[in-house]
């Protein structure tokens, strides 16, 4: 080895002789060595660099506002937050390399924008008869809040374009007599509603079949069928939604912590958060740190229920949570794609709870048009996709562990139905779909596994232990921490959960935003709606906007005369 060249940062250490097979082979050990000391004691500056999108934090630093999770839930409050006080500093953190990885992803989700236009379990038939349309008005109404800000972010260029969203016509399709007559009841007390006011019904299968070819194709022609059909639904990409808000969030002044895992808080003397963070990168520097903050929002989906037990604040005591996963059927069939553009919802089956609704939805995810059907339940003891399977073992606690029990005893037709889907043979969850899509083909289908979803348990007002479909706020009595329990149609109404979260977590400031957020979200204060329903179109009418008209904002916000000029233009 004597007298050959070094590389570069790089040691041969004390072999400085003719080399023979012993000293050949120490060489070899001390050169690996030192490779191996180069490359892992010191940061790399080629591509592969510890994936926080900001400088390390200290051993112990502060921030006003701490953001749990890198999903849609934290995205909006972020952004909401950065809107009504860009002093603040935000930080977000993200336990998996990228944001929008678990229950915000679109294969994760239905991707459904839920406005109560096809989904029958809003829609309840009462022992009389009638139809309770009060869930489906609120419902509705949270989605047009969230399409108003999306609409005014577009309108700002806070959100770079529209590709999240697409115009996807929204339908339910039931067989049987006591299902069309169920459904013709709905649509006469829906249809009278200004909120729902387009919403058509059909029993003719021509229609039908104009609607959506492969409801009717090769379809028994003696079997009772009807459908409904709304031309202003939605698809949603919220993984794509995520990344823009996030994206404009940390170009606003917002930090990014990806592959930081928060494991624990604590609350300080002085009132705020620690907490104790792990940085899960290959070649973390510091492997684990603190930080405090002034307010904390754990948005980490299943990961939620056991931060907050963390914390110990008394308002989560008694709250479990029963996780669920499923799977759905995709393709990407261009000949089969283009047969179908349309969400159309089914009705459960008898037992069934209301997140198993068969739907056979077309999907647009990265511009690209699929079909995916589904749900097919399943059972996981990990709160998320890509968490540990002691989930659900490690958050039982002595005050949850009787309204545990309680639910499951109360639901005792819900265990049945997950073991029957759990055990079902593929070729009977195949059917399922032939009973939407009688010239469904296997070689056409792939199985892709969805996101966990993790339904809330607590007690009711007489102490015992229910099961709750939908969302939930946990905070804390004096504002400084909150989280977000439970699933559909989370994502749909982040912006409804979100601002109803502002005003429980920050009573004080509210009254003063207030007037901000109403501009954003006219029908927040009882105003003419923006319309935001043509969200596609939203982007060109932006551009129509003067710089007068964006000038006069404040902070951002564009004056309500700017939603009056261009009401038209739907989001």
């Amino acid at each position: 080895m004597a007298g050959q060249e070094r590389p570069e940062g790089l040691t041969w250490g004390i072999v400085q002789k003719p080399c023979d097979a012993r000293h050949c082979r120490s060489a070899a050990c001390v050169t690996l060595l030192s490779l191996f000391v180069t490359l892992f004691t010191k940061p790399y500056d080629g591509v592969v660099t510890s994936p926080a999108q900001t400088p390390r934090a200290a051993s112990n630093d502060a921030v006003d506002v701490v953001l749990i999770g890198g999903g849609i839930m934290s995205a909006t409050l972020g952004t909401l937050i950065q809107q009504l006080e860009p002093t603040w500093s935000v930080r977000i953190y993200e336990r998996l390399d990228d944001v929008a990885l678990e229950s915000s992803n679109p294969w994760n989700n239905a991707g459904t924008g839920h406005a109560a236009l096809c989904e029958l379990n809003y829609t309840p038939e009462l022992p009389d008869g009638t139809i309770d349309i009060s869930k489906a008005v609120t419902i509705n109404e949270q989605f047009e809040a969230s399409r108003e800000l999306w609409h005014h972010l577009l309108a700002t260029g806070r959100l770079a374009d529209s590709s999240f969203i697409n115009r996807t016509p929204h339908m339910t399709f039931v067989r049987g007599e006591d299902n069309v007559d169920y459904l013709r009841r709905r649509h006469a007390t829906l249809s009278a509603h200004p909120l729902f006011r387009d919403l058509e019904f059909t029993t003719n299968r021509s229609v039908i079949a104009q609607w959506a070819p492969l409801l009717t194709e090769d379809r028994d022609p003696s079997e009772p069928v009807a459908a409904t059909r709304s031309t202003a639904g939605t698809d949603v990409d919220f993984g794509n939604l995520t990344r823009q808000l996030v994206d404009a969030m940390v170009a606003n002044g917002a930090e990014l912590r990806l592959q930081h895992e928060v494991r624990s808080l604590k609350r300080t003397k002085d009132g705020r958060w620690r907490l104790r963070v792990k940085d899960r990168s290959w070649n973390a520097e510091r492997r684990r740190s603190t930080v405090t903050a002034r307010f904390v929002f754990v948005g980490a989906g299943g990961g939620a229920l056991p931060l907050l037990q963390s914390a110990g604040i008394p308002e989560i005591k008694g709250f479990g949570g029963f996780p669920i996963s499923g799977e759905f059927l995709r393709t990407s069939n261009p000949e089969v794609v283009a047969q179908h553009n349309a969400k159309v919802y089914g009705k459960a089956e008898v037992g069934a709870p209301p997140m198993s609704v068969p739907h056979l939805d077309t999907r647009v995810v990265d511009g690209k048009p699929y079909l995916m059907f589904g749900p097919y339940a399943g059972f996981s003891p990990k709160y998320l996709k890509k968490g540990k399977y002691l989930g659900l073992i490690t958050s039982l606690r002595l005050d949850n562990v009787g309204s545990m029990v309680g639910a499951g005893l109360k639901n005792l037709d819900l265990t049945q139905y997950l073991v029957g889907e759990v055990v079902a043979a593929p070729e009977t969850k195949f059917h399922a779909l032939q009973k939407f899509m009688p010239t469904a083909h296997p070689k056409d289908w792939e199985t892709i596994t969805a996101g966990q979803r993790v339904q809330v348990i607590k007690k009711d007002a007489d102490g015992k232990g229910v099961l709750q479909f939908g969302t939930e706020v946990v905070a804390a009595a004096d504002g400084s921490i909150a989280g977000l329990l439970g699933a559909s149609p989370g994502a749909s109404t982040a912006v409804s959960a979100m601002v109803d979260l502002l005003e429980r977590c920050f009573p004080e400031q509210f009254a003063s935003w207030h007037g901000r957020l109403a501009t954003m979200m006219p029908s927040l204060d009882g105003g003419v709606p923006a319309d935001a329903r043509e969200i596609e179109t939203t982007h060109d009418a932006a551009t129509e906007l003067s710089a007068a008209e964006v000038a006069v904002g404040t902070d951002g916000v564009l004056p309500p005369s700017v939603y009056d000029a261009h009401a038209d233009s739907r989001v």
